[in-house]
C-alpha cells in the first residue's frame, strides 16, 4: 500500500450472514468509479460479502462467483452496475483489460485482484479476509479441504488507498 493507505475497518466477522451484512455495509459508500479488491484464500468469504453489497444495491440476478465467466455485470436499483470480477485464472493484468470493463461508470469489485488492478485507479478498496485453518480452526486439519470448513469467525481488513476515501467511514 502506499502512504495514503489507511485503515477503514478492521472487525472480526461471525459467519455468512455477518458477512453479507459487511457487504450491506460497503455498499453504503460505494459509488459509480469505486474499485474494491477482495483478497483471501479459498472458503474465506470473498463472495459472500460480494453477495451481501449486491443486495445492499439491489442488484438483479444472482451474485455468485464469476470462476468461469470471470465477469458478471449486474444491473441495481442504486444507481451504478455492479461488476463481479473473479481474476483466480488470468495471469497478468493485460488479460484483465481485456475484458473491457467500464470502470469509471460501475461499482468494480475484483476477487483475487491484488497486484492485477495496479494502475486502474488511483483510489482503491482494499478488503483482506483471513480465517483460521488448520490446527487453529480447532476441530480442521491441515489434510481437510480448505473450503470444506465450519462457519468461523474471519478477520477482515478494509484499507482505503488515494484521494477517493479521504473522510469516508465505515
Amino acid at each position: 500500500m502506499t502512504e495514503s493507505a489507511r485503515v477503514l475497518l478492521d472487525v472480526a466477522v461471525d459467519g455468512t450472514e455477518a458477512m453479507g451484512e459487511l457487504g450491506a455495509r460497503l455498499a453504503a459508500v460505494l459509488r459509480a468509479g469505486d474499485l474494491v479488491v477482495l483478497t483471501g484464500p479459498l472458503g474465506a468469504g470473498k463472495t459472500t460479502l460480494t453477495r451481501g453489497l449486491g443486495a445492499a444495491l439491489g442488484a438483479r440476478g444472482q451474485v455468485s462467483s464469476p470462476t468461469f465467466v470471470l465477469a458478471r455485470t449486474h444491473p441495481t436499483t442504486a444507481g451504478p452496475d455492479l461488476v463481479h470480477v473473479d481474476a483466480y485464472r488470468l495471469s497478468d493484468p493485460v488479460e484483465l483489460d481485456d475484458l473491457d470493463l467500464d470502470w469509471d461508470a460501475a461499482i468494480v469489485v475484483v476477487e483475487w485482484g491484488r497486484g492485477m488492478v495496479d494502475g486502474i485507479s488511483d483510489s482503491v478498496l482494499d478488503v483482506e479476509i483471513t480465517r483460521a485453518t488448520g490446527a487453529e480452526a480447532g476441530a480442521a486439519t491441515e489434510a481437510d479441504d480448505p473450503d470444506d470448513v465450519p462457519d468461523e469467525p474471519r478477520r477482515v481488513v478494509v484499507t482505503a488507498t488515494g484521494p477517493r476515501w479521504d473522510g469516508v467511514t465505515l
